[in-house]
């Protein structure tokens, strides 16, 4: 931890002594260095794969040197040694209930050890520890590629010194009464109370609810909400470690742990693999009276095409899926995403923008009279915008932005005032126009409450004193959620369920237009855990974009975070995130995880078949183990073609507007 008033930056002295320069330590390793750097770090990371090449790499100098004793002795030994560890990691796995490949990889190495088929026996190991590898290198990549785009969380809080000195304090030691500053835009550090008189504030991230919430003088703001366009003073009331963004993270961690395993697609072939191989080699031994006749046949049934054709097109799939902007985090998820029956979704910034957004405006009749509106609907909406030129307000960008579509001309302001998060008052060519609250703009003669519905917000418009009307602002559904709906529904999704925190009313017609027939509101994030684990058609996907949805996202059999705004506690949680702002990305990862586990299928398939092929000649006596070791070989060229298939090939495309 950083004592209170120091703050942390990148750059960092120069040891006493040394002058900074290119190429010197002071300003980092030479270019030379970051390669060893990761030659280093890729040997920590796999380092049965570096060791078994080496192996073999001495056993073959050794051979062309024509010590064939020597290499045999090493080779058998070393490969006695790692059956000895991957025995123990067996048992383990047995005790655990759980029968796997690693069964079939055991009984490879041992038989061919046995029959002095050390090469093959090395060459299994390689296979082995290869393919291992390869997954764990696909989920290290995403999860780093992940992290370096969500890092963006604060680390410190700006506390208040002296009543005026501001500290950038690390959050872990904000204490309950520090005050502290929020600056625009910034995100909530700890819950405390607000001391400024008022705030805009956006809890979209916290509640679902899209709309900007309106807090005054005493109110509690949670953390992760978002400040509006004000600078405001806020008391903490908790800690970080008790603070409600900490608490969401805590029911993430309980609902990942809950969650079960997804047993390898590798494993579901091993044992009756296995099996075949085992019967295959015994009756070849019984008929020949031959024992060596087993191992013949044993050696041709190496588990290596097991061991790389799933991680292979599961690397291909999750490399694919990167390029599309969706990063999956493990393998696993690819067969879940395949099998997926149920699609859930959040609202607000997942089925909606989460951006508010002009529906209508409507404009107030003229007085004593039934003709029409005393002022044009454009001509509204043109000296509002103009208005809110100068407000801080976090919907003046959107009135604004609706006035630019329209192509109203924004008209000069020669005067303005702002009342913070109520509205403001400006003089616009020759119109004094007052843009706010209902309070702000009630004084104007003939003001009338809008006609609003469930989920809109009224922006209400005065003009020299008369009450123009109101600018109606609302969270629209997404333009492709419609065709993103579809394009799940053809790929085998036949369930759409929406859980939201929003009221029942704005959810059930946010759901109406996006064609999903079951709803659940008002949730809180342990309701939406508990409506997600009731479900009986599974897998299920969530999908969702905030931190009230972290918990939901980690408890579905895949969670989906819509993490183009960064909210990272739902990306961290999830285990997919989809990068670019597009709904329709969800449905081209369950295409991707269709494409790659057809894919991986299909190469598991071929290698088996091509195995048990070679074991029906070896029975017969004429395949020796050496050439049955290069033949193998072969097949596992065949599996790692076929399975390099998922790196193209998704059936579906990114579905347009409606």
């Amino acid at each position: 931890m950083l004592p209170r008033g120091r703050t942390l930056t990148n750059e960092q002295p120069s040891p006493p002594g040394v002058i900074a320069g290119p190429g010197t330590a002071a300003n980092g390793p030479t270019p030379g260095d970051p390669l060893l750097a990761r030659m280093r770090a890729q040997v920590r990371l796999y380092p049965l794969v570096f060791l078994t090449c080496l192996v073999l790499a001495a056993t073959l100098g050794l051979l062309l040197a024509g010590r064939e004793e020597p290499a045999r002795l090493g080779a058998s030994a070393y490969a006695a040694l790692v059956a000895v560890f991957r025995a123990v990691a067996m048992v383990r796995s047995l005790r655990e209930g759980r029968w796997g490949i690693d069964v079939l990889a055991l009984m490879a190495i041992a038989s061919t050890v046995a029959v002095g088929e050390y090469l093959a026996a090395l060459v299994v190991i390689l296979m082995l520890a290869g393919g291992e590898a390869l997954e764990t290198f696909a989920q290290g990549r995403a999860v780093r590629e992940l992290r370096s785009l969500l890092d963006r969380a604060p680390r410190f809080a700006h506390l208040e010194a002296n009543g005026s000195v501001l500290e950038d304090t690390p959050i872990g030691e904000v204490l309950p009464g520090d005050i502290l500053v929020v600056r625009p835009s910034e995100l909530v550090p700890v819950d405390g109370e607000l001391l400024s008189g008022a705030a805009s504030m956006d809890e979209s991230s916290l509640t679902g609810e899209s709309l900007p919430v309106e807090r005054v003088r005493g109110d509690l703001l949670l953390s992760g909400s978002v400040n509006g366009e004000a600078a405001i003073r806020v008391r903490a009331a908790a800690t970080a470690a008790d603070s409600q963004y900490s608490r969401i993270i805590a029911l993430v961690e309980e609902a990942s742990s809950s969650r079960a395993p997804v047993v390898r697609l590798a494993d579901r072939y091993a044992v009756p693999f296995t099996a075949l191989a085992v019967a295959m080699a015994a009756t070849a031994w019984f008929l020949s009276a031959d024992p060596v006749r087993f191992a013949q046949v044993l050696v041709v049934a190496t588990p290596c095409p097991l061991l790389i054709a799933a991680p292979v097109a599961f690397l291909a799939g999750t490399s694919q899926a990167a390029h599309k902007g969706i990063i999956i985090k493990n393998t696993g998820t690819l067969e879940q995403l395949a099998r997926a029956r149920t699609a859930v979704f959040d609202k607000t910034g997942t089925l909606t923008s989460g951006r508010p957004v002009l529906d209508t405006v409507q404009a107030a009749p003229a007085a004593g009279s039934g003709a029409g509106p005393a002022f044009d609907p454009a001509r509204i909406l043109q000296l509002a915008a103009s208005a809110e030129q100068y407000s801080s307000h976090v919907l003046a960008a959107s009135v604004i932005e609706a006035a630019a579509q329209r192509n109203l001309e924004l008209l000069p302001v020669t005067e303005a005032t702002e009342r913070a998060t109520h509205g403001v008052q400006a003089v616009c060519g020759e119109d004094t126009v007052v843009v706010g609250k209902a309070g702000l703009v009630k004084t104007a003669a003939g003001f009338r409450e809008a006609s609003i519905r469930s989920g809109q917000l009224a922006v209400h418009v005065a003009i020299n004193g008369t009450y123009a009307g109101a600018l109606i602002m609302k969270d629209p559904l997404r333009a492709n959620a419609v065709g993103t709906l579809d394009q799940l529904q053809r790929l085998g999704v036949r369930h759409t369920v929406l859980l939201t925190g929003d009221a029942g009313a704005t959810a059930a017609h946010i759901a109406r237009e996006a064609g999903i027939t079951r709803v659940q509101a008002d949730c809180l994030p342990e309701d939406k855990v508990q409506a997600v684990a009731a479900i009986r058609e599974r897998p299920v996907l969530m999908v969702g974009d905030g931190v009230n949805d972290a918990p939901v996202l980690a408890a579905a059999d895949v969670g989906i975070a819509m993490g183009a705004k960064g909210a990272t506690a739902a990306s961290e949680s999830a285990d997919v995130v989809v990068m670019l702002d597009d709904l329709s990305r969800v449905a081209l990862a369950v295409a991707i995880g269709q494409r790659t586990m057809s894919v991986a299928l299909v190469s598991i398939w071929t290698g088996i078949g091509l195995s048990v092929g070679l074991m029906a000649v070896a029975m017969t006596g004429y395949i020796p183990a050496v050439t049955g070791a290069l033949l193998q070989e072969l097949v596992d060229l065949a599996t790692i073609l076929n399975g390099l298939r998922a790196l193209h090939g998704a059936a579906v495309r990114p579905a347009p507007p409606a």
